[in-house]
């Protein structure tokens, strides 16, 4: 026997159903952060092997390149994890609760800015440039992110100013898409939502007028992978094989520190709040001292 769709049993289960979804992308989501933890120790290894050896540089390409495919083919796993869970509940791949709160803060469509790869070799840079400045006067070349040739700043520079056009681009669709929520179906669906008595007929009612509203969402998520993705490949096609190792370093190291970081202030926040509460992260909860569904995740259930 099916349940009400108004029930407090339907409710329940469908809240379950949620949850359950969630908390395999966030088991999925800590294994790899797992192995890309383990990937930068591979990495830092690799580079400090490359700069004791000192090997040409078609040496390095040919020892390098295996490592920064395997990289790169981590990242394409977890872009394709979340395009399928995207399928099932994009809501939770644009409201992930398996950040902090001082991720979700930066987060673009669901994910990094695909520009802010630039701006993170820019820095990476010029930390490095900075740090052996000294041999860099004398002619000596560093090999690092620090040793970027005229013709490699030309091409990130022309692949950035891309970037960012399809960023912006994006940008505008996901505004336009957000108007959406104001338009003629959904003024008369919350006219006939206040009118209508019947649990059964809302449910219809609301499906069929939210689903392309989810549909457009999981586009533009789609896309916005597809650009971060792209420009992950595009920065390590014009660096050199160890340039590209030094560069995957510091991307995991910043996405990593800045995870564990903001898990931290969150445990933090609300252990001050409440000192008895469990510091861990509850699925399809803000706070992790709860076992309370959020307010949001309960209307999205009701709708669906």
């Amino acid at each position: 026997m099916s349940l009400p769709p108004g029930s407090a049993a339907y409710m329940s289960s469908t809240i379950h159903h949620v949850q359950a979804e969630q908390e395999s992308f966030h088991n999925f989501f800590q294994a790899w952060i797992v192995e890309q933890d383990n990937h930068l120790n591979e990495l830092i290894s690799a580079s400090k092997t490359q700069a004791e050896t000192n090997s040409s540089k078609e040496e390095a390409e040919m020892i390098l390149r295996p490592l920064i495919n395997q990289v790169v083919q981590h990242y394409e796993e977890y872009y394709q994890a979340k395009s399928n869970w995207g399928k099932q509940d994009v809501l939770a791949m644009l409201s992930p609760t398996w950040t902090s709160s001082f991720e979700d803060a930066f987060l673009w469509i669901g994910g990094w800015r695909p520009s802010m790869a630039f701006h993170l070799l820019y820095s990476k840079s010029g930390l490095q440039l900075e740090a052996k400045l000294e041999e860099i006067l004398r002619g000596l070349g560093t090999g690092d992110l620090g040793d970027l040739t005229p013709s490699q700043l030309v091409s990130v520079d022309e692949l950035h100013r891309k970037i960012i056009k399809e960023e912006k681009k994006i940008t505008e669709k996901m505004a336009k898409h957000q108007e959406t929520v104001a338009d003629t179906s959904m003024v008369d669906l919350s006219h006939i939502m206040t009118e209508l008595q019947n649990a059964e007929a809302e449910s219809g009612l609301v499906n069929s007028t939210l689903a392309p509203k989810e549909e457009g969402l999981e586009r533009l998520l789609q896309i916005a992978d597809d650009l971060r993705l792209t420009t992950l490949k595009g920065v390590i096609n014009i660096l050199s094989a160890i340039q590209a190792v030094h560069f995957l370093i510091a991307a995991a190291e910043l996405h990593l520190r800045i995870h564990e970081w903001g898990q931290k202030r969150d445990a933090a926040n609300h252990t001050h709040l409440n000192p008895m509460a469990s510091t861990t992260k509850t699925m399809g909860s803000r706070h992790p001292a709860t076992n309370i569904t959020s307010t949001s995740t309960i209307e999205r259930v009701i709708l669906n």
